[in-house]
């Protein structure tokens, strides 16, 4: 027995340590993906006017999709696939605040909808969307506020049914939230919704069900967003 009980604590110290370690290893909120450009761009020059575009894959992908709509009206893209707005609080000193740019746009809202870190809560994701807004100013960084875009489901947790239904809400919770603090809000989600209502427009999406924007899909929005960057700019 006494035996018995010392393998038990031996397999329980193990376990310990190797999950301590893992948690230490663990990058949750992935602040090596941008270390080294955020280190190459420096502080702004006189006069420089940064835009940063933070956010999931859809932020992320977007350069890569439209690099011309990034180099000609000269933005920063710091979006990480698969985040949530958890991990994006956590990055967004190191992504946002030092860079010190003049504005910054915040897309936000599918991953956590999905469950990629944890059951949804709207309450908690509007609080972190709430939060990067009061750092953002308190730093003296414009904010400019984009709806979540519309989603039918997602092909990687495809037990959630409803998701239109919360981002929906979220949605309107963000916007009246924007507005009562005289925050500039960008929907995209009007201007890219289906016309039965039930997910994304297939002719904008690049996947089944729609998530992620196709390069059509991304000259909608930049339709939408670049008048509001201008002006905010100024």
């Amino acid at each position: 027995m006494k035996a018995l009980k010392l393998a038990g604590l031996a397999l329980l110290l193990t376990c310990v340590s190797v999950n301590g370690v893992w948690a230490q290893r663990h990058d949750f909120a992935n602040w090596k993906r941008y270390a080294a450009q955020n280190k190459e761009l420096g502080a702004p020059a006189k006069g420089e006017k940064r835009v940063v575009l933070f956010g999931n894959s859809i932020t992320d992908g977007w350069p890569g999709a439209r690099p011309k709509f990034f180099e000609k009206n000269k933005l920063i893209g710091r979006g990480i696939g698969g985040q949530t707005s958890y991990q994006f609080l956590l990055r967004f000193r190191e992504d946002v605040i030092n860079l010190q740019p003049k504005v910054v746009v915040i897309n936000y809202g599918t991953n956590d909808v999905a469950e990629n870190t944890g059951e949804y809560d709207e309450d908690l994701t509007y609080g972190n969307v709430v939060s990067m807004v009061e750092l953002a100013r308190y730093n003296k960084i414009k904010v400019i506020l984009t709806s979540c875009l519309p989603a039918a489901g997602f092909n990687w947790h495809p037990s959630i049914t409803d998701s239109m239904e919360k981002i929906q809400r979220l949605n309107a919770r963000v916007k009246a939230y924007a507005e009562a603090n005289k925050i500039p809000y960008v929907d995209y989600f009007s201007a890219m919704v289906s016309e039965d209502g039930t997910g994304m427009n297939p002719e904008l999406a690049q996947d089944t069900p729609g998530v992620h924007p196709n390069v059509k899909g991304y000259e909608v929005m930049e339709k939408l967003l670049l008048p509001v960057i201008k002006k905010q700019r100024k």
